[in-house]
Protein backbone atom coordinates (compact mmCIF):
# COMPACT_ATOMS: atom_id res chain seq x y z
CA UNK A 1 0.00 0.00 0.00
CA UNK A 2 1.52 3.46 -1.34
CA UNK A 3 1.97 5.85 1.65
CA UNK A 4 -0.62 9.04 1.13
CA UNK A 5 0.61 12.16 -0.11
CA UNK A 6 -0.05 15.31 2.23
CA UNK A 7 -0.24 18.22 0.39
CA UNK A 8 0.34 21.74 1.84
CA UNK A 9 -3.17 23.73 3.05
CA UNK A 10 -3.17 27.00 1.49
CA UNK A 11 -2.58 30.02 3.37
CA UNK A 12 -6.04 31.45 5.05
CA UNK A 13 -7.75 27.40 4.95
CA UNK A 14 -9.46 25.40 7.76
CA UNK A 15 -6.29 24.97 10.76
CA UNK A 16 -4.76 28.69 9.95
CA UNK A 17 -6.38 31.74 10.96
CA UNK A 18 -5.12 34.71 9.08
CA UNK A 19 -4.09 37.47 11.05
CA UNK A 20 -6.42 40.53 11.19
CA UNK A 21 -4.87 43.88 10.65
CA UNK A 22 -6.95 46.95 13.38
CA UNK A 23 -8.38 49.50 11.62
CA UNK A 24 -6.11 52.56 10.53
CA UNK A 25 -3.77 50.25 11.91
CA UNK A 26 -0.27 48.63 10.42
CA UNK A 27 0.29 44.89 9.41
CA UNK A 28 2.08 43.65 12.81
CA UNK A 29 -0.95 45.09 15.08
CA UNK A 30 0.32 48.61 16.09
CA UNK A 31 -1.39 51.69 14.95
CA UNK A 32 0.35 54.31 13.11
CA UNK A 33 0.90 58.11 14.26
CA UNK A 34 -2.07 59.44 11.96
CA UNK A 35 -4.45 56.74 13.02
CA UNK A 36 -4.18 57.23 17.06
CA UNK A 37 -3.94 61.18 16.01
CA UNK A 38 -7.68 60.35 14.12
CA UNK A 39 -8.51 58.21 17.42
CA UNK A 40 -7.79 61.43 19.39
CA UNK A 41 -9.96 63.73 17.21
CA UNK A 42 -12.65 61.17 17.73
CA UNK A 43 -12.27 60.58 21.88
CA UNK A 44 -12.09 64.68 22.02
CA UNK A 45 -15.18 65.31 19.50
CA UNK A 46 -16.82 62.42 21.81
CA UNK A 47 -15.77 64.05 25.52
CA UNK A 48 -16.70 67.86 24.04
CA UNK A 49 -20.22 66.04 23.25
CA UNK A 50 -20.53 64.93 26.59
CA UNK A 51 -20.09 68.09 28.06
CA UNK A 52 -22.72 69.88 25.60
CA UNK A 53 -25.15 67.56 26.81
CA UNK A 54 -24.05 67.61 30.21
CA UNK A 55 -23.86 71.68 31.06
CA UNK A 56 -23.49 71.23 34.96
CA UNK A 57 -20.28 69.44 34.18
CA UNK A 58 -18.51 72.76 33.68
CA UNK A 59 -19.94 74.44 36.98
CA UNK A 60 -16.77 74.10 38.30
CA UNK A 61 -14.88 75.43 35.49
CA UNK A 62 -17.08 78.47 35.23
CA UNK A 63 -17.87 79.49 39.24
CA UNK A 64 -14.62 78.49 40.88
CA UNK A 65 -12.67 81.32 39.33
CA UNK A 66 -15.57 84.09 40.43
CA UNK A 67 -16.24 82.42 43.89
CA UNK A 68 -12.74 82.28 44.72
CA UNK A 69 -11.34 85.77 43.72
CA UNK A 70 -14.40 87.60 45.33
CA UNK A 71 -13.46 85.66 48.29
CA UNK A 72 -9.98 86.60 48.53
CA UNK A 73 -9.58 90.15 47.33
CA UNK A 74 -13.06 91.14 49.53
CA UNK A 75 -12.86 88.74 52.58
CA UNK A 76 -8.67 87.80 53.12
CA UNK A 77 -7.64 90.73 50.67
CA UNK A 78 -7.45 93.72 53.67
CA UNK A 79 -5.48 91.10 56.24
CA UNK A 80 -2.80 89.94 53.51
CA UNK A 81 -1.98 93.46 51.73
CA UNK A 82 -3.69 95.87 54.21
CA UNK A 83 -6.50 98.12 53.92
CA UNK A 84 -6.43 100.13 50.80
CA UNK A 85 -4.38 98.34 49.00
CA UNK A 86 -6.94 95.91 46.80
CA UNK A 87 -4.97 96.78 43.84
CA UNK A 88 -1.62 95.47 44.35
CA UNK A 89 -3.64 92.48 45.88
CA UNK A 90 -5.44 92.05 42.68
CA UNK A 91 -1.81 92.00 40.16
CA UNK A 92 -0.59 89.97 43.49
CA UNK A 93 -3.18 87.10 43.57
CA UNK A 94 -4.46 86.57 39.75
CA UNK A 95 -1.20 85.39 38.66
CA UNK A 96 -0.94 83.18 41.47
CA UNK A 97 -4.91 81.51 41.15
CA UNK A 98 -3.96 80.84 37.46
CA UNK A 99 -1.72 77.83 38.96
CA UNK A 100 -4.49 77.30 41.28
CA UNK A 101 -7.33 76.84 38.34
CA UNK A 102 -4.84 74.16 36.32
CA UNK A 103 -4.86 72.03 39.78
CA UNK A 104 -8.56 72.51 40.64
CA UNK A 105 -9.37 71.65 36.68
CA UNK A 106 -6.85 68.71 36.95
CA UNK A 107 -8.64 66.92 39.87
CA UNK A 108 -11.65 66.32 37.50
CA UNK A 109 -9.76 64.16 35.52
CA UNK A 110 -8.97 61.18 37.80
CA UNK A 111 -12.77 60.92 38.81
CA UNK A 112 -13.79 61.09 35.18
CA UNK A 113 -11.95 58.31 34.26
CA UNK A 114 -12.91 56.28 37.34
CA UNK A 115 -16.65 57.06 37.07
CA UNK A 116 -16.04 55.86 33.26
CA UNK A 117 -14.71 52.63 34.50
CA UNK A 118 -17.99 52.09 36.57
CA UNK A 119 -20.23 52.74 33.87
CA UNK A 120 -18.97 50.32 31.72
CA UNK A 121 -17.66 52.74 28.94
CA UNK A 122 -14.28 51.66 29.12
CA UNK A 123 -15.82 48.05 28.20
CA UNK A 124 -16.56 49.27 24.39
CA UNK A 125 -13.22 51.02 24.41
CA UNK A 126 -11.59 47.67 25.10
CA UNK A 127 -13.15 46.10 22.00
CA UNK A 128 -12.13 49.13 19.73
CA UNK A 129 -9.17 48.97 17.61
CA UNK A 130 -7.58 52.18 18.98
CA UNK A 131 -4.40 53.12 21.04
CA UNK A 132 -5.05 52.63 24.76
CA UNK A 133 -3.24 56.24 25.38
CA UNK A 134 -5.35 58.07 22.82
CA UNK A 135 -8.28 57.85 25.43
CA UNK A 136 -5.87 59.34 27.97
CA UNK A 137 -4.77 62.03 25.94
CA UNK A 138 -8.28 63.00 24.46
CA UNK A 139 -9.39 63.40 28.13
CA UNK A 140 -6.34 65.74 28.85
CA UNK A 141 -7.06 67.92 25.77
CA UNK A 142 -10.58 68.59 26.80
CA UNK A 143 -9.53 69.73 30.20
CA UNK A 144 -7.11 71.72 29.05
CA UNK A 145 -10.38 73.47 27.38
CA UNK A 146 -11.73 73.99 30.21
CA UNK A 147 -8.67 75.12 31.78
CA UNK A 148 -8.88 78.05 29.22
CA UNK A 149 -12.35 78.67 30.24
CA UNK A 150 -11.84 78.68 33.86
CA UNK A 151 -8.47 81.48 32.88
CA UNK A 152 -10.94 83.52 30.76
CA UNK A 153 -13.21 83.98 32.96
CA UNK A 154 -10.52 84.20 35.94
CA UNK A 155 -8.76 86.95 34.01
CA UNK A 156 -12.20 88.84 33.21
CA UNK A 157 -13.53 89.04 37.05
CA UNK A 158 -9.37 90.53 37.68
CA UNK A 159 -9.90 93.17 34.80
CA UNK A 160 -13.16 94.36 36.44
CA UNK A 161 -11.95 94.52 39.93
CA UNK A 162 -8.68 96.32 38.56
CA UNK A 163 -5.99 94.26 36.82
CA UNK A 164 -3.45 95.76 35.08
CA UNK A 165 -1.53 94.25 32.07
CA UNK A 166 1.83 95.55 33.03
CA UNK A 167 3.74 94.13 30.39
CA UNK A 168 2.45 93.13 27.25
CA UNK A 169 -0.19 90.79 25.91
CA UNK A 170 2.31 88.18 24.38
CA UNK A 171 3.49 87.91 28.53
CA UNK A 172 0.16 86.80 29.25
CA UNK A 173 -0.28 84.25 26.81
CA UNK A 174 3.14 83.18 27.86
CA UNK A 175 1.49 83.26 31.21
CA UNK A 176 -1.17 81.27 30.03
CA UNK A 177 0.09 78.92 28.08
CA UNK A 178 2.57 77.76 31.32
CA UNK A 179 -0.24 77.16 33.35
CA UNK A 180 -1.70 74.91 30.54
CA UNK A 181 1.68 73.42 30.47
CA UNK A 182 2.01 72.48 33.98
CA UNK A 183 -1.78 71.74 34.63
CA UNK A 184 -1.66 68.74 31.69
CA UNK A 185 1.70 67.60 33.85
CA UNK A 186 -0.72 67.46 36.58
CA UNK A 187 -3.35 65.53 35.17
CA UNK A 188 -1.29 62.58 34.96
CA UNK A 189 -0.93 62.21 38.26
CA UNK A 190 -5.10 62.49 38.76
CA UNK A 191 -5.02 59.81 35.46
CA UNK A 192 -2.83 57.76 37.86
CA UNK A 193 -5.17 57.87 41.14
CA UNK A 194 -8.27 57.90 38.87
CA UNK A 195 -6.75 54.77 37.56
CA UNK A 196 -5.56 52.82 41.20
CA UNK A 197 -7.88 53.90 43.33
CA UNK A 198 -11.02 52.17 43.72
CA UNK A 199 -14.30 54.92 44.13
CA UNK A 200 -14.38 58.59 42.25
CA UNK A 201 -14.75 59.81 46.04
CA UNK A 202 -11.85 57.73 47.08
CA UNK A 203 -9.66 59.80 44.03
CA UNK A 204 -11.57 63.17 45.42
CA UNK A 205 -10.39 62.61 48.94
CA UNK A 206 -6.86 61.53 47.92
CA UNK A 207 -6.72 64.71 45.12
CA UNK A 208 -7.69 67.52 48.33
CA UNK A 209 -5.15 65.63 50.45
CA UNK A 210 -2.74 66.93 48.10
CA UNK A 211 -3.89 69.95 46.98
CA UNK A 212 -4.78 71.76 50.40
CA UNK A 213 -0.97 71.81 50.99
CA UNK A 214 0.44 72.60 47.73
CA UNK A 215 -2.04 75.64 47.30
CA UNK A 216 -1.87 77.04 50.66
CA UNK A 217 1.57 76.20 51.33
CA UNK A 218 2.55 78.06 48.31
CA UNK A 219 2.77 82.09 46.94
CA UNK A 220 -0.79 81.56 45.67
CA UNK A 221 -2.25 83.73 48.27
CA UNK A 222 0.05 85.47 50.29
CA UNK A 223 4.42 86.57 50.10
CA UNK A 224 6.20 83.36 51.59
CA UNK A 225 7.85 86.30 53.71
CA UNK A 226 4.96 86.50 55.76
CA UNK A 227 5.31 82.57 56.89
CA UNK A 228 7.27 80.95 59.38
CA UNK A 229 10.84 79.95 58.47
CA UNK A 230 10.00 75.48 57.77
CA UNK A 231 7.05 76.89 55.86
CA UNK A 232 8.87 79.41 53.37
CA UNK A 233 11.52 76.52 53.07
CA UNK A 234 8.32 73.91 52.03
CA UNK A 235 6.93 77.04 49.87
CA UNK A 236 10.28 77.43 47.94
CA UNK A 237 10.54 73.79 46.84
CA UNK A 238 6.55 74.21 46.28
CA UNK A 239 6.03 73.93 42.48
CA UNK A 240 2.93 75.75 42.33
CA UNK A 241 4.89 78.73 44.11
CA UNK A 242 7.23 78.40 40.98
CA UNK A 243 4.14 78.28 38.74
CA UNK A 244 2.66 81.38 40.80
CA UNK A 245 5.92 83.36 40.63
CA UNK A 246 6.69 82.76 37.18
CA UNK A 247 2.85 83.98 35.71
CA UNK A 248 3.25 87.19 38.34
CA UNK A 249 6.71 87.81 36.84
CA UNK A 250 5.06 87.96 32.94
CA UNK A 251 2.16 89.76 34.12
CA UNK A 252 3.61 92.42 36.44
CA UNK A 253 7.12 92.36 35.02
CA UNK A 254 10.23 91.26 37.32
CA UNK A 255 12.66 88.80 36.95
CA UNK A 256 11.27 85.53 35.08
CA UNK A 257 13.46 83.05 33.71
CA UNK A 258 14.15 81.00 37.03
CA UNK A 259 10.61 80.71 37.82
CA UNK A 260 9.62 79.38 34.08
CA UNK A 261 12.88 77.31 34.21
CA UNK A 262 11.84 75.44 37.08
CA UNK A 263 7.82 75.39 36.40
CA UNK A 264 8.81 73.77 32.96
CA UNK A 265 11.75 71.69 34.71
CA UNK A 266 8.53 70.48 37.23
CA UNK A 267 6.07 69.85 34.30
CA UNK A 268 8.55 67.41 32.17
CA UNK A 269 9.79 65.28 35.11
CA UNK A 270 5.88 65.06 36.31
CA UNK A 271 5.20 63.78 33.00
CA UNK A 272 8.17 61.82 32.40
CA UNK A 273 7.43 59.84 35.50
CA UNK A 274 3.58 59.84 35.90
CA UNK A 275 2.64 59.58 32.14
CA UNK A 276 4.43 55.99 31.58
CA UNK A 277 2.53 54.43 34.76
CA UNK A 278 -0.70 55.85 34.12
CA UNK A 279 -0.81 54.80 30.10
CA UNK A 280 0.37 50.92 31.91
CA UNK A 281 -2.17 51.29 34.53
CA UNK A 282 -5.00 51.85 31.67
CA UNK A 283 -3.63 49.13 29.59
CA UNK A 284 -3.76 46.55 32.01
CA UNK A 285 -7.72 47.78 33.53
CA UNK A 286 -8.40 47.36 29.97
Amino acid sequence: MSAPTLSKSPVGASGATPARTPVGGAADGRIGLRANLRHIGALVRRNALQIKQDPESMFDAVLMPIVFILLFVYVFGGAVAGKGNQQEYVNYLVPGMMAMMGMNIAMAVGTGINDDFKKGVMDRFRTMPIARSSVLIAKIVVEIGRMLVATAILLGMGFLLGLEIRTSVLDLAAAIGLSMVFGAALMWIFILLGLTLKTAQAVQGMAMLVLMPLQFGSSIFAMPTTMPGWLQTFTDYNPLSNLADAARALINGGPVAHSVWMTLAWAVGITVVTAPLAVAKFRKKT
